[in-house]
């Protein structure tokens, strides 16, 4: 459906084409169950004049009948088809509308907001450039919100537009519309979201939808309508990298040999060098045919068929790419997969894997960590169910050639297929970094570059202790989930705060929120992690502070290279000794579920010769502090 336009009745061919021209923006909305996500779009078309008069005059007629709104006109109804989506006042399916105004084309998907439906979110989120999280004003920040807001972010969608909704029922006050915007703001942070905007809005009756709302003159911003109009998408395609897989070969005659398919990122030119992968033989392009016939150049997404001078065997599934320019191939990979299927994820079970145009039997070999999208928290699991998302290795019969999604959303992801019914059972984005299993000890690994050199402070070492009347040590808290680390930490730099000494500390929780977000549990991985947090404590020692780890860091072998990193007179290990009930007991009061808490204490090594033992079953905050500053004093730390 398009806008308006005086052109239609006076060029109708230059509207045509002015129309063609126009960039496309595909986005979603998505939240909790009641958010008013259909009501938005319907109330998006209708102040955009976009609805014929048939439909206008049959939606008012349905309002009466199976419309929300006591009888008013339901905006919701315009994308609630189906009967049972109108009799229970929910979405159900993926809903498509289409739509212009003067400087877009736009395909809307209204995805549902139901739990057991967040499959068809997930399906809808997956071509869309753009996503509307809806929130209710009166309810705020909920579990669906998160998850949702998780799975965007985890579908590599670069731009979120959070709409507050119902301002009208909290009386359009800017202070509710604050919490909410700093509550989502405080989640968000631990997301991966380059590009995140806030709108309060009435939906219903249009605030701030089309036209600004002059009941909420504290708010400055655009309107939902002018933002979707103006939002720069123009650099979130790949066109630097060319991958065009081919899904038919066409043979008309003896002289004409020609690969058709779908430019999924790049550019290609008429004589330019490519290679066929994964045979990996080389030719130049010598024709590029289009329905409008041959071009010199085309880009990503148009479907092309692509004629090459050499007599190269290239078949469905094969993929050109340029030299210099090559994806990785690989069978084992490690991917975030969403399940989508009642029947449940299996390891080691067979299924088919397709991605682009190419499917390869093989199995998921293991299910790292299955993810709490509320919490965020990781947790094992033996296998996968509907609708619940996990990190899991894939081990293919053949190689696959592919990107990491992040880079290229065709070449970085696939769907999981069941081999005797055919069943689509789940989706996949594929990491970009390597697995535990691929990975280099990075403790031995050397600096990507021989010419690098370390920088000198022309602050001395010497004059940082006088300064600050310490000596700049690492002190780490290591113990069981719940033995007192981090409040022990914090309590240890308030009182070297208050004794006028400069210290900082560095909370397992924190660092794995942020620095080390991409780790996961396993021994290589906790290991990366004490590697990576004794770096930084590195660099805050040589700026002449006392730096505070609370860390489980389990295993002796990895505490011994943390204490080789920073010097044996740098590092100091005080164990929290406390039994493994008592941590339990604390885990559930405080209402913990994490993974790390389910596999200890078989996996931690207490610390053979800590430089201090402390009991914090039987001793407290003070006293552990007491002991602590004692011992400081007696190594001349402080």
């Amino acid at each position: 459906m398009s806008h308006h336009s005086d052109l239609i009745a006076t060029d109708i061919n230059a509207y045509l084409e002015q129309h063609e021209r126009k960039e496309l923006l595909r986005f979603i909305t998505c939240g909790s169950v009641d958010d008013g996500k259909s009501t938005l779009i319907g109330r998006l078309l209708y102040d955009s004049k976009m609805i014929y008069e048939d439909q206008l005059a049959k939606i008012e007629k349905d309002s009466i009948t199976h419309g929300t709104t006591g009888g008013q006109f339901d905006p919701a109804l315009l994308t609630d088809g189906l009967k049972a989506e109108r009799e229970q006042g929910i979405t159900i399916d993926v809903a498509y509308r289409y739509f212009s105004t003067a400087k877009r084309k736009f395909i809307i998907a209204d995805t549902p907001g139901h739990v057991q439906y967040t499959r068809n979110m997930a399906t809808g989120a997956s071509t869309a450039d753009l996503a509307i999280i809806l929130i209710d004003a009166r309810h705020g920040v909920l579990e669906q919100t998160r998850r949702h807001s998780f799975i965007v972010s985890l579908l590599g969608i670069k731009h979120i537009l959070v709409a507050i909704n119902k301002m009208d029922l909290v009386d359009f006050s800017e202070e509710i519309y604050d919490k909410i915007r700093d509550d989502y703001h405080g989640f968000a942070s631990r997301l991966d979201i380059p590009d995140l905007h806030f709108i309060p809005i009435a939906a219903l009756h249009g605030d701030n939808v089309v036209d600004p709302s002059p009941r909420m003159p504290w708010y400055v911003g655009s309107t939902l309508m002018s933002f979707l109009e103006n939002v720069y998408i123009g650099s979130d395609r790949n066109f630097e990298d060319l991958r065009f897989p081919v899904q038919y070969v066409i043979r008309p005659n003896l002289d004409y040999r020609g690969f058709a398919g779908t430019i999924t990122s790049g550019i290609i030119r008429q004589g330019e060098d490519v290679i066929v992968l994964p045979s990996k033989r080389q030719s130049k392009v010598k024709r590029i045919v289009t329905m409008d016939g041959d071009v010199e150049e085309a880009f990503t997404p148009m479907s092309v068929t692509v004629v090459l001078e050499d007599e190269v065997d290239v078949s469905r599934g094969d993929m050109l790419v340029r030299p210099g320019n090559i994806p990785k191939t690989e069978q084992n990979f490690e991917a975030m997969v969403v399940w989508m299927h009642d029947q449940p994820m299996i390891p080691g079970k067979q299924y088919l894997f397709k991605q682009t145009t190419k499917s390869i039997s093989g199995n998921i070999s293991t299910l790292r960590y299955q993810i709490d999208v509320n919490t965020l928290h990781r947790a094992p699991s033996p296998g996968l169910k509907l609708n619940e998302i996990g990190r899991c290795r894939i081990s293919l019969a053949e190689t696959m050639i592919m990107d990491g999604y992040r880079n290229n959303r065709a070449t970085g992801s696939f769907i999981i297929i069941d081999r005797i019914s055919n069943a689509t059972l789940g989706a996949g984005m594929i990491l970009d970094r390597k697995t535990s299993e691929d990975r280099e000890d990075h403790w031995e690994v050397e600096p990507g570059s021989s010419s690098l050199t370390p920088s000198l402070s022309k602050v001395s070492e010497d004059e940082r202790r006088v300064r600050f009347g310490q000596s700049p040590v690492t002190i780490l808290f290591t113990g069981l989930p719940g033995a007192g680390k981090s409040t022990l930490a914090y309590a240890l730099e308030r009182e070297l705060f208050e004794a006028g000494r400069a210290a900082t500390v560095l909370d397992g929780e924190n660092i794995r929120l942020g620095l080390s977000r991409d780790l996961g549990f396993g021994d290589e991985e906790r290991s990366e992690n004490l590697r990576r947090t004794a770096e930084v404590a590195k660099l805050m020692n040589h700026a002449g502070l006392i730096c505070i780890l609370a860390l489980v860091a389990p295993r002796e072998e990895t505490r011994r290279k943390a204490q080789e990193l920073l010097g044996a007179d740098q590092f100091f290990v005080i164990h929290l000794d406390a039994p493994q009930s008592v941590c339990q007991r604390r885990n559930q009061v405080a209402g913990e579920n994490k993974a790390e808490i389910a596999e200890f204490p078989t996996q931690y090594e207490p610390p053979q010769t800590p430089d201090l033992r402390l009991d914090t079953e039987k001793q407290s905050v003070a006293e552990c502090l007491a002991q602590v500053f004692e011992f400081l004093e007696q190594r001349q730390i402080i």
